[in-house]
């Protein structure tokens, strides 16, 4: 079985860059992009794309002395290795087309399933187009209201990796700061120039009266489905956003309203600010919705200054509860997924599956337990709309590798293996860790996480080589996770626990 060969722990001081220096002093590939496809965990087509090119070789490497970080990221070995590790273990050529790509949303026609989420990444005409452009399906424009928007400054905070990335991302952002009228006319425009992409209009409205008339607008202005904001963290006062999505009722009377506005898919979008979202889905059901979007962002707090004693982002002295999405959530939104994929009283409703998806594998997760549609803003946020590209050919090349006809084909294969209890596990036997000892650089990590997280099954001999003590393993495989050269892995191997200790 293919093993990822590159990851981006191999080229943690590329910064990703916008024009990048290292593919204009290239006279033969575009090295930006290939590393780019690393980053998002698409080596397989980035070395298929390779297949016909003679790779760096012995060349002098002008990509890496034209690198904003000279001589810092290892580009000659990484493209290299991506010909010489990846390319030899492919077991198809490069897709030729997107068609399996395609799919649908409520009966409405997509390209891809992906789609900018309702945010600032979907805020404008310009900015939409150059997401249709760039290769989206389609975008769930920014919540459109009456009220009177005015944001603070800043408004974003984050947790980071130990190269800078993001890993959770919090915002105190609020709805469109534009008047009805003027996204009305944004919808006309983009439905006039990209008349085959997706227009999802999110919707929030204050009574009865609003949520019916805004759903009417957004389809007499060209809107092609209608998304109903149950769910921001951050329009929470008057019985507003998630206090909405936190009470079935009020999801029932609300989408009942929108429906009564308009005949497009209307989808619920639901807060993750609860035990459970089957109450509320059950709710947008009865109301009248076709499908669900979820999740929307989680109440958080992600920090706070030690000597100003503010959290972030700090406002004049004050902050506030918001919302956090980001790579970090990701197996918060699946879960919530599954449980909205698994349950018989929403059987044949569209889900919209969001939260966290930064590559076309967190995607596929998404897909497998039941989304229909994908949608991403935080990455967007950090990388770009360019991250499309990566998007749809690593699903394409995964859907062409694994003999699917269709997109639609992989929605939900995964729901019948997720249980809400840890119940139904078989706990009778041990599956122990293999050490991949020509990878291993004994640097004793497994031994200090084994030792002091887990059951002192492992020890170094005198070559610094991981030893296992059979009679102490209970193949946790904290030792798996913790391996900074991914030098472990999950033993084929069973062991009958009654055969240990």
């Amino acid at each position: 079985m293919f093993e990822t060969k590159i990851t981006r722990a191999d080229m943690l001081r590329c910064a990703l860059c916008h024009n990048a220096p290292c593919s204009a002093a290239c006279p033969s590939l575009d090295p930006a992009r290939l590393l780019r496809s690393i980053w998002f965990d698409n080596e397989k087509s980035a070395a298929a794309r390779l297949s016909a090119v003679d790779c760096c070789g012995d060349c002098s490497a002008p990509c890496e002395a034209a690198c904003v970080r000279p001589h810092e990221v290892p580009i000659r070995a990484l493209l290299n290795r991506l010909r010489e590790e990846v390319l030899p273990e492919l077991e198809i050529s490069l897709p030729g087309d997107e068609k399996l790509l395609r799919t649908e949303l409520c009966g409405v026609p997509l390209e891809n399933p992906f789609l900018l989420s309702s945010s600032v990444v979907a805020s404008t005409y310009d900015m939409c187009a150059r997401a249709f452009e760039a290769g989206w399906a389609g975008a769930c424009f920014k919540t459109i209201c009456s009220f009177d928007i005015h944001e603070a400054s800043p408004r974003f905070s984050a947790i980071t990796g130990d190269n800078g990335a993001i890993i959770g991302f919090k915002n105190i952002e609020q709805l469109s700061d534009h008047s009805v009228a003027e996204n009305m006319e944004i919808f006309r425009r983009l439905k006039q120039n990209y008349p085959m992409k997706f227009i999802l209009a999110s919707i929030m409205g204050q009574n009865d009266e609003e949520w019916e008339g805004l759903a009417r607008e957004c389809e007499q202005n060209g809107a092609d489905a209608i998304e109903l904001n149950f769910s921001c963290p951050n329009m929470a006062d008057g019985g507003l956003g998630s206090d909405i999505g936190q009470v079935p009722e009020l999801v029932e009377r609300f989408t009942a309203a929108a429906r009564r506005g308009t005949k497009l898919p209307i989808l619920a979008k639901l807060t993750p600010n609860v035990a459970s979202m089957l109450p509320a889905g059950e709710a947008a059901r009865r109301g009248g919705a076709d499908g669900i979007a979820a999740i929307n962002t989680i109440k958080s707090i992600t920090g706070v200054n030690p000597h100003t004693y503010v959290s972030a982002p700090a406002v004049h002295g004050m902050s506030a509860v918001g919302g956090y999405s980001g790579n970090a959530v990701k197996p918060i939104a699946l879960r919530f997924l599954a449980e909205l994929g698994q349950v018989p009283s929403l059987a044949g409703m569209h889900l919209s599956g969001m939260g966290g998806v930064e590559n076309w594998s967190d995607a596929l997760d998404f897909i497998l337990l039941g989304a229909g549609s994908i949608q991403v803003t935080t990455a967007v946020m950090q990388y770009g709309y360019r991250i499309i590209d990566d998007l749809k050919a690593g699903l394409n090349f995964y859907l062409a590798e694994k003999g699917f006809r269709s997109v639609k084909e992989a929605v939900g294969l995964a729901l019948e293996t997720v249980s809400d209890t840890t119940d139904v596990l078989e706990r009778d036997t041990v599956i122990f860790p293999h050490f991949l000892r020509e990878r291993c650089i004994g640097c004793g990590r497994c031994v200090v996480s084994c030792a002091d997280g887990g059951h002192q099954a492992i020890s170094l001999n005198d070559q610094r080589k991981p030893m296992l003590n059979g009679k102490k393993c209970v193949g946790c495989h904290l030792c798996v996770l913790v391996c900074p050269q991914r030098a472990i892995r999950s033993s084929r191997k069973r062991i009958l626990k009654t055969r240990i200790g």
